[in-house]
């Protein structure tokens, strides 16, 4: 596997933990429909959350959110749409973004919610 499928996957692991340690319910991860993919799906309370888990090496290039771009933001939405649907869901949603740095040094983990709103 590619070093940077390791650390995305490292950092996915990293996210998961957090979230739970912060009490949260893990529905599902690594969800897909179609091309799209859905990191991590799990419940705050009564909120559905769809997280997209961002993981570098450095911040040297920019901050790992920043790679979350309008395209990538539409393909969440549809993929969530999908799962609420598939699964009858009627929940609040919210997407967030998990962003991690990770070398050897330290790995900071930043949790923006409420990242972007679907429009």
């Amino acid at each position: 596997m590619a070093r940077h499928n390791e650390l995305g996957k490292k950092g996915e692991l990293i996210a998961l933990n957090y979230l739970k340690d912060k009490g949260y319910t893990i529905l599902d991860t690594n969800w897909r429909f179609k091309r799209d993919e859905i990191d991590i799906l799990a419940l705050d309370n009564s909120t559905l959350v769809i997280v997209e888990v961002k993981t570098r090496s450095t911040d040297y290039f920019g901050n790992p959110e920043e790679a979350v771009n309008e395209k990538k933001e539409r393909f969440l939405i549809r993929a969530a749409n999908e799962y609420i649907e598939q699964n009858d869901l009627d929940f609040d949603c919210r997407f967030d973004i998990i962003s991690i740095v990770k070398n050897d040094k330290e790995t900071v983990v930043n949790h923006i919610v409420d990242a972007f709103y679907p429009e």
